[in-house]
């Protein structure tokens, strides 16, 4: 196996169909039976079960390839919080955007108070291995907390109206969250959070910033550095 390229040993289908079947599943708010139709239509027999692996199995591998390729993120960061309901219990799914609307991670904790966002603060600085100029919350009191413990040198803005980027992060997740009947368990909702925060914003450019030409260039450097991380640029060759 080649570094840095997943293996597919043990599948009976290529690599271009597995990736395929993720690649929809994350990029569109389809649910496993309709991702298993638009496969049927073009002419791969699969079942939901068998796209529900490949997605548990490659979803965090292909995530991982695209955060490692990515820019170094920006040193603005926003931050934001919302609920979640598992099993009838309330859960707190954190997220981090920078000023360019990247996400840079998110965490699902059972409790939204200082300890919670303090293990996020931990989360995103270990991961990304820097530190902002800036962080940008809402008026949630915890985020004060968790900065003054781990990085009390960066400033802190605390304002709803200046976090809008964190916010309107948060929409496709709603959307797969309304299309998957809600989530199984906490960690269910961090296996798939984690993999499709790292896949949908690679495969969803904010298009309403590009014009025409600019889109389908962007789209064409996005699907090259997705061939390459799931390894079909080298099938091909």
């Amino acid at each position: 196996m080649v570094a840095g390229v997943p293996s597919y040993a043990g599948f009976r289908f290529p690599m271009e169909i597995i990736s395929h079947g993720v690649w929809l599943d994350h990029r569109f708010p389809l649910s496993l039976r309709e991702v298993e139709e638009m496969m049927l239509e073009r002419g791969v027999v699969v079942s939901h079960e068998t796209i529900r692996q490949w997605c548990q199995k490659f979803g965090q591998i292909y995530a991982n390839g695209l955060r490692r390729r990515r820019a170094r993120p920006g040193d603005q960061w926003h931050l934001d919080e919302v609920f979640i309901t598992i099993h009838g219990k309330t859960h707190s799914l954190w997220r981090a955007v920078d000023q360019d609307g990247v996400v840079l991670d998110i965490l699902v904790t059972s409790h939204r108070d200082a300890k919670a966002a303090t293990r996020f603060f931990r989360t995103l600085l270990t991961g990304l291995e820097s530190v902002p100029r800036v962080v940008v919350t809402d008026k949630l009191v915890s985020y004060g907390v968790a900065r003054r413990r781990l990085i009390p040198g960066v400033a802190h803005r605390r304002s709803t109206y200046l976090n809008n980027r964190a916010e309107n992060s948060h929409q496709p997740t709603r959307a797969r969250e309304r299309v998957m009947k809600k989530f199984t368990s906490a960690g269910h909702a961090q296996r798939f959070l984690s993999a499709f925060s790292g896949i949908s914003p690679h495969v969803r450019p904010r298009r309403h910033l590009l014009s025409a030409e600019e889109y389908r260039r962007e789209m064409d450097t996005r699907f090259t550095t997705w061939n390459q991380v799931t390894g079909t640029t080298m099938a091909a060759a």
